[in-house]
């Protein structure tokens, strides 16, 4: 039988990593299969943003445009667009050549917020090219 303090046990919020993006982008489902994470870190859980989820209506209540930016929650705390890239870089390994250039590129906030609305472009005109709606989180219904 677990004694009563086992019974109130849980994971500790401090550990969460979320990672809010677009599925329908192939750069962005790229991106979230060749990132890896420290293995110290945790586990990152990859939420679809064109999917109905607990973690998208937050973000939607929060104000947060998926259109503009993946986001990142750690803890509490959710991170968007150059300041989600920046923080996930941070924590992640510095194996394979990918996640290497992502480490050169992106452990500087400074060039990351310079980068990202290229990033973000690029983003823009490929899902253009594909024909994909927007993900609209904050569209009045």
């Amino acid at each position: 039988m677990p004694s009563s303090s086992d019974s109130h046990e849980k994971a500790a919020p401090s550990h969460q990593l979320r990672l809010m993006y677009d599925g329908e982008c192939p750069m962005c489902r790229r991106y979230v299969r060749w990132q890896r994470i420290r293995r110290e870190v945790g586990e990152l859980e990859l939420i679809d943003a064109r999917q109905e989820s607990e973690a998208r209506r937050e973000l939607t209540a929060m104000g947060i445009d998926l259109d503009q930016g993946f986001a990142l929650q750690i803890g509490e705390r959710w991170y968007h667009g150059s300041e989600a890239l920046h923080r996930l870089t941070l924590l992640g390994t510095r194996s394979g050549i990918f996640n290497r250039l992502m480490y050169r590129l992106f452990t500087s906030q400074r060039r990351t917020a310079r980068l990202y609305p290229i990033l973000k472009a690029c983003r823009n005109g490929l899902l253009r090219v594909l024909r994909k709606a927007p993900i609209g989180n904050l569209r009045r219904r």
